[in-house]
């Protein structure tokens, strides 16, 4: 409280639901270690109220905020301008304010591959399934094909998103060296046998996630092997039935979506203050926290 004084900028994080995040730790904790004159808040903001909280950036002056589910594509009509990878991906999750001049960015993919490399891990090259096509499956999708993954099958519900997901598959067949290809996720015998293919499986969904937190896409543990990287972009709770399934297949890197939202804040916080994230010193406050 120390920090925060008459000429403190507020940054907000608005999705929904938004209560189980991190992310007002993990910023917070790097603004104080910084010396740095920001608070970070998060905000509970459906579509419905989505409009009214991106002018609210404009008329309370707040240097900008971060954008989660469901708002990460609905949320690009209210914004002036967007960042090449996010006019590519269609999604959103970082919004910059410039003297009123709202620019929307997404990190969400280059947080992923981060938290790969992280972990000593490296797709390029590899073939990929990722489940999935909202405003996180998207920007994945697309960063790893610009980064260099051969193969992404993408799976999708037959229901709002599929159409989107048909649009990932194109813009990557066409702008990138990576072949991807379009697939329901009601076909689960294909689902099985790309799994049985693939050196990484992501879901990109809200699965997992509260109040969803028994359900997992894939609940036979026999359509894992041990050699694939298991990888839910859910971070709470800590371990998703997913992730369960997975280990006690033995597959050998299985993790949660703890890196991905470290490494995607990393970016937004040096886009909104012009400085590096202490991410070692904040690494170490979130992952050593009680699950």
């Amino acid at each position: 409280m120390e920090r925060i004084d008459g000429h403190t900028l507020l940054i907000g994080l608005m999705a929904y639901p938004i209560r189980h995040s991190m992310s007002p730790t993990m910023h917070n904790n790097a603004f104080a270690k910084l010396g740095l004159n920001y608070a970070y808040l998060a905000f509970e903001i459906d579509n419905d109220k989505l409009e009214d909280a991106v002018q609210s950036i404009r008329t309370l002056d707040m240097r900008g905020c971060n954008i989660s589910m469901p708002n990460k594509q609905k949320i690009l009509p209210y914004l002036d301008k967007l960042s090449p990878a996010a006019k590519m991906a269609g999604a959103v999750n970082t919004v910059v304010n410039d003297n009123g001049v709202l620019t929307g960015y997404t990190t969400d993919g280059t947080g992923f591959m981060k938290s790969l490399e992280d972990e000593g891990l490296d797709i390029r090259g590899k073939k990929m399934v990722l489940a999935g096509a909202g405003g996180a499956g998207t920007p994945i999708a697309i960063q790893a094909a610009l980064d260099g993954v051969a193969e992404i099958a993408i799976f999708n519900r037959d229901d709002r998103n599929f159409e989107t997901a048909r649009q990932n598959v194109e813009i990557i067949n066409k702008e990138t060296d990576c072949k991807a290809s379009l697939h329901r996720l009601e076909d689960s015998e294909d689902f099985k046998q790309c799994l049985a293919e693939c050196d990484i499986y992501c879901d990109a969904t809200g699965a997992g996630m509260k109040p969803l937190e028994d359900v997992s896409l894939v609940n036979d543990p026999s359509w894992f092997h041990e050699d694939m990287i298991v990888y839910d972009t859910v971070y709470a709770p800590r371990e998703t039935k997913l992730m369960k399934i997975a280990k006690s297949a033995g597959v050998k890197h299985v993790h949660n979506g703890l890196g991905m939202m470290l490494e995607q804040g990393a970016e937004a916080f040096k886009l909104w203050t012009g400085k590096e994230m202490p991410v070692d010193y904040i690494r170490d406050l979130i992952f050593n926290e009680d699950k």
